[in-house]
């Protein structure tokens, strides 16, 4: 899957002028959390989260009155309190390479560019509901999580065994195990039992660590 095809798309822009009171409104109008900031020319010159414009307002140990904090935050805009140095995506970029960035980064969206114009946004929601599309876990059947050893073949033989049932993979996701030369898989199939899909697991000499209907 594809940035282009999990991203929230036109997403809601401020411009650096715009003030951080009425960037709290937007966010608030929209229930989103980040805003992209656009110059003039359309290029993005920031992004401006929530929890900037928290760090942005002042103490609640200040001694001004309400009426002098009002005037002062309709002075603060966007482009005093965005964070300039943004990562970015391209559309075209792989799912799992945006979760990366994201996760290396320690950041919580990714602008996504489309020959150097903003064309969507990434978000922690929109990956979260890109893995349950991933996983199908709307769907009834049965889960089993097991350890197989990593040579060339051992999805097929899994694979072939729950098809000769009658069964169907709907998702699966591996990654590497703790100890050397074995990987972790995760199995979804429908048409198949529990049981059934035990026993494949064992006759396939896959350890199983966890099995269940979901």
């Amino acid at each position: 899957m594809l940035v282009k095809d999990m991203m929230t798309r036109n997403p809601v822009t401020v411009s650096p002028e715009t003030s951080i009171l009425d960037a709290k409104d937007i966010m608030t109008k929209h229930n989103i959390k980040k805003l992209p900031v656009l110059d003039r020319s359309g290029s993005l010159a920031g992004i401006l989260t929530r929890n900037d414009l928290i760090k942005a307002a002042p103490s609640d140990a200040t001694t001004l009155d309400m009426f002098e904090l009002s005037y002062l935050l309709s002075k603060l805009t966007a482009e005093k309190v965005m964070r300039k140095d943004v990562k970015t995506v391209t559309e075209n970029e792989t799912v799992e390479e945006a979760a990366r960035l994201m996760e290396d980064y320690g950041i919580g969206c990714l602008p996504v560019l489309k020959n150097k114009l903003l064309v969507g946004i990434v978000t922690e929601s929109d990956l979260f509901r890109t893995f349950i599309d991933m996983f199908d876990t709307r769907s009834a059947g049965v889960r089993a999580t097991v350890i197989v050893d990593e040579k060339p073949g051992q999805l097929g033989k899994i694979s072939q065994a729950i098809a000769d049932l009658g069964g169907n993979i709907v998702a699966v996701v591996t990654c590497p195990a703790s100890m050397d030369q074995r990987r972790k898989v995760t199995v979804k199939a429908s048409g198949i039992t529990l049981e059934q899909c035990r026993s494949i697991m064992e006759n396939c000499g896959a350890k199983i660590e966890d099995i269940r209907n979901v």
